[in-house]
């Protein structure tokens, strides 16, 4: 079997047609866009890096009970690279896969999933609704209020951090900048 990464298009489309709400569009974008960053700063393949981030959710609106594993299925049909479903599976570890992240690549997308919905909730209750005057410290009070953004696991964000032996700060700061670049797209803008 002839496995080839797919193009950025490919992997859009892709997306699109197992998600269809803003919702779930916006946060693949969100993803995406912090991996592209993560992988720039990392001098790492930001095409790849990216990619994963976009289709990382792929069976998450459809299929929520079977999440992960819908999508090791979706893949593999489309002949996806072992390597992208490995990535793509390992964001679920410990929660609907036992995939466990090994890649620093990985390990990115585990510790960033959460946190840029937590970001992206944080700068929409912010008076002017924008990530573009978003601080670290607003996002941090917001971290400490558990009925903010509940859905939001902040011990995932906390693993990945410990696995990239970085602090929650840190990462909080580069989802900021890496979702800034995006912000009208993905409706953080502001008002």
């Amino acid at each position: 079997m002839d496995t080839r990464p797919p193009t950025r298009d490919e992997a859009f489309w892709l997306l699109k047609e197992f998600n269809h709400t803003d919702k779930a569009i916006k946060h693949a974008l969100a993803v995406e866009a912090t991996m592209r960053h993560f992988a720039r700063k990392r001098n790492h393949d930001e095409e790849k890096w990216g990619l994963i981030g976009l289709i990382h959710d792929l069976d998450y609106e459809q299929f929520p009970a079977e999440h992960c594993t819908k999508t090791r299925e979706i893949l593999t049909a489309r002949n996806y690279p072992p390597d992208y479903i490995h990535a793509v599976l390992s964001h679920g570890f410990g929660l609907c896969s036992e995939v466990e992240p090994t890649h620093e690549m990985e390990k990115v997308l585990f510790a960033i999933d959460e946190l840029t919905g937590l970001v992206s909730a944080a700068a929409l209750v912010r008076p002017s609704k924008s990530i573009l005057d978003l601080e670290v410290k607003s996002v941090k009070k917001k971290w400490k209020e558990k009925s903010f953004a509940a859905g939001v696991d902040r011990s995932v964000i906390e693993r990945g951090a410990a696995m990239l032996d970085t602090p929650v700060d840190s990462l909080i700061a580069e989802v900021i900048e890496a979702l800034r670049g995006i912000a009208d797209t993905i409706g953080l803008g502001g008002v």
